[in-house]
């Protein structure tokens, strides 16, 4: 314990010094993200002969987050981050004759808990893994539901695994930690209808997201 202390001291810079005495804070998360699906094919779709390929196409989406972070001594903070997220999911379906893109737009409210493990200060930077779970509530789920009735229905609830890396910089007045996420969801958003062509070839859908998120706290 002393030697960490030591290094610590020794190492770290200015800015940071004046962070240590701060439990908890607060800030502000501006991210773009990267979404798509993870889609499993239903045994109808290897039966029937109309439809040749099913894929999910990747789009560019942003979200906004307020910051609320913890420290739990001098390496690890809980970390709750309330967020805004708008993103776009394509779903191309390929027959016989044509390619036809299905657009999915969303607006989320997420509610991501994370532990965040910091490395040893140099100077005034450092480096973090970081890790949890996040709900997921598509707010326009429903009035895309009404709009276009012949979309495959999706469930507005998702839950997803993150896990990701970092850097902290600190400056005399705010801390500056650009990140990297990846998203897995692990429960299936598909809600089945046999009735549907785009629906009856699916067995299981599950979202998925790499985000880049630029937070600034202090």
């Amino acid at each position: 314990m002393a030697f960490f202390c030591q290094a610590q001291d020794k190492y770290s810079g200015n800015n940071y010094r004046q962070f240590l005495g701060k439990n908890y804070y607060f800030g502000l998360s501006l991210s773009l993200n990267n979404s798509t699906y993870k889609l499993y094919r239903s045994n109808y779709f290897i039966r029937q002969d109309s439809l040749l390929v099913t894929e999910s196409l990747k789009n560019p989406g942003f979200s906004v987050g307020i910051i609320t972070n913890a420290k739990f001594g001098d390496h690890f903070d809980f970390r709750f981050i309330p967020t805004f997220s708008f993103a776009n999911r394509n779903i191309r379906y390929n027959d016989r004759v044509s390619e036809i893109d299905r657009r999915i737009e969303s607006t989320f409210l997420e509610l991501p808990l994370h532990i965040r493990f910091t490395s040893l200060p140099y100077k005034d930077m450092k480096v973090f893994l970081v890790g949890g779970i996040k709900y997921s509530y598509d707010i326009s789920n429903k009035s895309r539901t009404k709009k276009f009735a012949s979309l495959i229905k999706l469930t507005p609830h998702d839950f997803s695994a993150e896990i990701g890396a970092g850097m902290q910089f600190f400056f005399p007045y705010f801390i500056f930690s650009p990140e990297i996420k990846f998203s897995q969801g692990v429960g299936n958003i598909l809600i089945y209808n046999g009735n549907n062509s785009e629906s009856s070839v699916l067995e299981k859908i599950l979202s998925r997201a790499l985000t880049i998120s630029f937070n600034f706290e202090g």
